[in-house]
């Protein structure tokens, strides 16, 4: 056998591998309750209405971005997205579904820390993590370990 068959063997076999861990996290608790409480959002009439009335807030507030604070509607007009989103997250199936939303991210991103420090401790794993737990990631000269 030839070195590029065995390749091609340990290949499919690590896609093979990729695909059972693609079948058991469709199959985790995790995303079983993301989907539960997405479709939960989704199906409910009164959280449908404010998604709709934030994105047409969202959209006035980025009309005045263009000037910046300088714009005399800025501030009303971000005062009103912020609004329309607490008033989102008073409804139980938004709370619960950004919850979940958490928990599957952070499973994701723990099983892609384990896959990729298996092969090399100084791989940058993507994170939605706004306080990164490894480096900088910068590129610079800091020494932080990025």
């Amino acid at each position: 056998m030839s070195v590029s068959e065995v390749q091609t063997m340990d290949m499919a076999a690590v896609l093979m591998n990729a695909y059972e861990l693609g079948d058991m996290i469709n199959q985790s608790v995790e995303v079983s309750d993301y989907l539960y409480w997405k479709q939960r959002v989704n199906n409910s009439p009164s959280v449908q209405e404010l998604v709709r009335l934030l994105a047409k807030k969202k959209e006035l507030f980025e009309e005045t971005q263009r000037f910046g604070h300088f714009h005399p509607n800025y501030h009303s007009a971000k005062d009103e997205v912020k609004a329309v989103e607490e008033q989102l997250e008073q409804f139980e199936e938004v709370a619960r579904f950004k919850q979940a939303e958490k928990n599957l991210d952070d499973m994701l991103h723990q099983m892609s820390e384990m896959i990729a420090f298996s092969v090399s401790d100084t791989i940058k794993v993507p994170s939605n993590d706004p306080n990164p737990k490894r480096g900088c990631g910068g590129g610079g000269k800091c020494g932080c370990g990025g």
